[in-house]
C-alpha cells in the first residue's frame, strides 16, 4: 500500500467501487498514461466515458475532500516519481455533434465537442466534413478539455480563435454552466481556468471541470484542409524530435524563443539520467529510456538557471508539473 495515501482515500475508494466496480484501480502507474512515459502511481484511477460519469466521480471526490486530477491524453504534463495523491480521472468523453452539411442555418457552422476528444482525431474528422478552423491542432497530442484550459495552439492560431463557449461543471455547488469565450480571459498559453488552478482555486470553491466546448468553424474543401494539415505535419516532423516527449517545455518569452535561448547557452543535447534536451529542438525534452521525473526536473532547473544567468530572462513553464513533489 502507498504509505503517502491519506485515510480519506480509502473511504472514497469504497464509494467509487460501489458505483463503478472494478473500473476503480489503486496505485495505477501514470508512466503508462503520459506521453513522456514517466510518473509514479495514482492513489485511485478511474476512466469516465460519459459526462454523467465525469460529473459523478468528480462530485464524489469533492465530497470526500479528496484531490481529483483530470487526465486527458497525458500530454503537456510532468508527473512526479511519487505519483499523484487522490483520484486521477481519465477523461474519455468523446462525443462530437457535427452540423448537417446542407443546413444553411449552421453557416458559419458550429459543433459541440466533449472535452475528452483527442485533437488530431478531431482535426481529421472535421477535414473529412469540409470544416475548417482546427487544422492547427493536427499535431498536438492533447484533448479539447486541455486545449480550453491551456489555450493550446500552433502556427499562429489557438483555441481562443475557434472557441465560441464552453460548458463547465463546478463540484462545489454542483452546477453546470456555459460560458462565452471572453469569460476565459485567454492569454498566450494561459486562461482564467489555468490561473485559478495555479492559485489553489479548490480552497475558494472555484474548481471547474470542462465538460464540452462549442466551436465556430468555416467551410473549405476537404482537399484544401487536408493539404494544410499535411504541410503542418511535415513542418513538425522536420523541426521537432520523435519519441517520448512532453511538447514545448517553456513558453516563448516576448520577442524571443525559448529554444533559441537554451541553445545559445550551450545546453542543446544535454542529458541528465535518461532525460535529454533534444538535439533537434532545444525547447523539447525527451525520454531517452528509463528516465525519471526527477531527471526532467533537474534539466528544467538547469535550463532556467543558465538562461537567467546569461540573458536575465525567466523561462516560464508551458507544461504542468503535477503530483507529489514533497521530497523530489
Amino acid at each position: 500500500m502507498n504509505s503517502h495515501r491519506p485515510p480519506a482515500i480509502d473511504d472514497l475508494a469504497a464509494d467509487l467501487g460501489n458505483r463503478f466496480g472494478q473500473r476503480v484501480r489503486r496505485d495505477e502507474a501514470l508512466a503508462d498514461h503520459t506521453t513522456l512515459r514517466v510518473g509514479g502511481p495514482a492513489d485511485l484511477w478511474l476512466t469516465a466515458s460519459t459526462l454523467d460519469e465525469l460529473i459523478e466521480a468528480t462530485t464524489m471526490a469533492w465530497g470526500h475532500h479528496g484531490p481529483v486530477y483530470l487526465l486527458g491524453s497525458g500530454a503537456n504534463m510532468l508527473v512526479s516519481d511519487r505519483g499523484i495523491r487522490g483520484l486521477v480521472l481519465q477523461n474519455r468523453c468523446q462525443r462530437v455533434t457535427l452540423p448537417h452539411t446542407r443546413d444553411e442555418v449552421t453557416d458559419p457552422p458550429h459543433l459541440i465537442v466533449e472535452s475528452g476528444v483527442i485533437l488530431p482525431s478531431l482535426s481529421h474528422r472535421l477535414a473529412h466534413q469540409g470544416l475548417s478552423g482546427m487544422e492547427w491542432a493536427v499535431g498536438i497530442p492533447g484533448t479539447i478539455g486541455g486545449a480550453v484550459v491551456n489555450n493550446a495552439g500552433a502556427y499562429g492560431a489557438s483555441m481562443a480563435d475557434c472557441l465560441v463557449r464552453a460548458e463547465l461543471y463546478s463540484p462545489a455547488d454542483r452546477q453546470r454552466e456555459w460560458h462565452l469565450v471572453n469569460w476565459f480571459e485567454y492569454e498566450y498559453r494561459s486562461s482564467r481556468l489555468k490561473r485559478l488552478a495555479a492559485s489553489g482555486a479548490r480552497e475558494n470553491g472555484e474548481q471547474f471541470v470542462v465538460l464540452q466546448a462549442e466551436l465556430g468553424l468555416s467551410r473549405k474543401s476537404p482537399a484544401e484542409i487536408e493539404n494544410q494539415m499535411a504541410a503542418y505535419n511535415a513542418r513538425r516532423r522536420a523541426t521537432q524530435p520523435t519519441g517520448a516527449s512532453i511538447g514545448s517545455m517553456f513558453k516563448n518569452p516576448p520577442g524571443d524563443y525559448a529554444g533559441r535561448l537554451i541553445e545559445a547557452v550551450g545546453l542543446k543535447g544535454t542529458q541528465i539520467g535518461g532525460a535529454q534536451i533534444s538535439p533537434v529542438h532545444a525547447n523539447f525534452f525527451v525520454n531517452r529510456g528509463e528516465a525519471k521525473a526527477a531527471d526532467f526536473a533537474a534539466l528544467i532547473d538547469l535550463a532556467r538557471e543558465t538562461v537567467k544567468a546569461r540573458f536575465d530572462i525567466e523561462l516560464e513553464l508551458e507544461i504542468e508539473r503535477i503530483g507529489d513533489w514533497g521530497n523530489g
